[in-house]
């Protein structure tokens, strides 16, 4: 069974760029299709997709985040990074990263990290 974890720091300054990291243990982020997403909820707010790393290391990203985020991954530690750059308060939120099953759309969930809580704030 595949198990996912988020880690990073808890506090970021504004401006600053946010890091995250997701460890994946039980599956392969490189095989079998599947694509592995970052998602975010402010404070009192609904689900926030941000992008995506596919098995094959494409990368997908929202249209409103897209100028600020960047997806990595390392397949030697089997982990992929967000990384999301000039950051204001508005990005305070529980950071999670989550699997999407394969041929299903990258709003679709079959696994999910615990969640990560990220403050911005000077």
């Amino acid at each position: 069974q595949v198990q996912l974890q988020e880690s990073g720091p808890g506090l970021v300054k504004p401006s600053q760029t946010l890091s995250l990291t997701c460890t994946v243990s039980g599956g392969s982020i490189t095989t079998d299709y599947y694509y592995w997403s970052w998602i975010r909820q402010p404070p009192g707010k609904g689900l926030e997709w941000m992008g995506a790393i596919a098995y094959s290391g494409s990368t997908y990203y929202s249209p409103s985040l897209k100028s600020r985020t960047s997806i990595a991954r390392d397949t030697s530690k089997n982990q992929f990074t967000l990384h999301l750059s000039s950051v204001t308060p508005e990005d305070t939120a529980v950071y999670y990263c989550a699997r999407n099953p394969p041929g299903e759309p990258l709003g679709s969930y079959d696994s999910w990290g615990q969640g990560t809580q990220v403050t911005v704030s000077s």
